[in-house]
């Protein structure tokens, strides 16, 4: 009897799910040891890692799983950390054997990754690209975000990843494999989860990086961050067509771009460079977004702060006769949208009803379809 009550404390236990690696522990190998002795069920489990940030919820977690188990009265947990063989037997796994430091998002892949662009700065293509993150993340849909701005990085205090200190966390390191945190379903990384204060009233390290570094760094987001299988991979471009642009263009060449104005000129005139230059590269324009549109006041009228047309100017201009380019949302101004942002807390998820958010959910609805198979060759043989 007691072995058939540990069998099923097994399966509930295993059942479980790794919170950064987000699959469950059985198939992660970090089950070991069950008994079942009178009503009591005690649970061997490893971690990856020493000071894994994730410990106290995965043992919650497996507590829990055994407790929910008919003729279980009590739950005792013994936690340890995998071995460096074992440990290495779960990077080898995790790659489902991909060499070390390999593009997983190439031409073959299944991922649609889309990068989020602009000809200049401040016309809020970071919160858009943060709040369309969470709410593809909405649909269902495994995504992954790259905050590739690594000069002006603010996707982790978009998102609230920041602990008390305010300081973004740092990616749990297994092996050669940096496993990203994860905020509203959107795994994600960023330069700033790597820097810190010298001091606790310092504002936190700048990066002054020339092409090379900016490469490399853009290149090892790519590779060495454990994803998993993704849906959407977005990644928020820095404004302006630089040498991340270009490195993306080279190690991302079949990349969907969506292009961020507002309605003025003088955004839409340069946002038009930076379509031009992703198509360039071979990627695709798929759209643009115009963001800070008119705002409805509650008499009902219109405010057109920052002008009108701007992001139906960028759309004609990158239009072509086989190729249009649409204008896939118009993002009205909100005060809600940017109180959320500096609050952490997408408006999406906040305010789901505020007339940016709609838009944005919209936007997602736009995008969220697979990524298109035609004129690429799939590895399938004859038998």
């Amino acid at each position: 009897m007691n072995d058939e009550l540990a069998a099923r404390v097994r399966a509930a236990v295993g059942a479980v799910s790794d919170p950064e690696l987000r699959r469950p522990i059985a198939d992660l190998g970090m089950v070991r040891d069950i008994v079942v002795e009178g009503g009591t069920a005690k649970v061997g489990i490893v971690l990856t890692i020493v000071g894994c940030p994730a410990a106290t919820r995965i043992e919650k977690d497996v507590r829990a799983a055994a407790a929910s188990v008919p003729g279980i009265d009590a739950v005792e947990v013994a936690v340890g950390v995998m071995t460096p063989a074992e440990r290495a037997e779960l990077t080898e796994k995790l790659r489902a054997g991909r060499p070390a430091r390999q593009m997983p998002f190439g031409p073959e892949s299944l991922t649609r990754v889309i990068a989020v662009t602009s000809g200049k700065g401040g016309v809020g293509k970071s919160t858009v690209t943060a709040n369309l993150a969470v709410a593809l993340a909405a649909r269902g849909l495994a995504v992954g975000l790259v905050d590739a701005d690594v000069h002006g990085f603010s996707i982790p205090g978009l998102l609230g990843l920041l602990d008390a200190d305010g300081l973004p966390p740092q990616p749990t390191r297994l092996d050669d494999l940096m496993l990203p945190p994860v905020a509203y379903g959107v795994k994600t990384i960023s330069i700033g989860m790597f820097l810190r204060r010298g001091r606790s009233d310092e504002p936190l390290g700048a990066v002054a990086w020339r092409g090379p570094m900016l490469h490399r760094t853009v290149q090892q987001f790519l590779t060495d961050v454990y994803f998993g299988d993704l849906d959407v991979l977005l990644l928020d471009m820095p404004p302006g067509t630089g040498d991340v642009a270009i490195s993306v263009g080279q190690l991302l060449p079949h990349a969907d771009v969506v292009v961020v104005t507002t309605p003025q000129a003088a955004a839409s005139d340069v946002a038009i460079r930076s379509g031009l230059v992703a198509r360039q590269t071979g990627q695709r324009v798929v759209g643009v977004v115009e963001n800070m549109a008119g705002l409805t006041l509650p008499d009902g009228t219109t405010v057109d702060l920052f002008g009108s047309g701007g992001g139906a100017e960028v759309a004609a201009a990158l239009s072509r006769d086989e190729d249009e380019v649409p204008v896939l949302a118009s993002i009205p101004l909100s005060p809600e949208l940017r109180a959320d942002g500096d609050a952490g807390t997408p408006v999406v998820v906040a305010h789901p009803a505020d007339p940016a958010a709609v838009a944005i959910t919209r936007l997602a609805e736009r995008l969220s379809g697979p990524r298109g198979l035609a004129g690429r060759s799939l590895p399938l043989r004859p038998s």
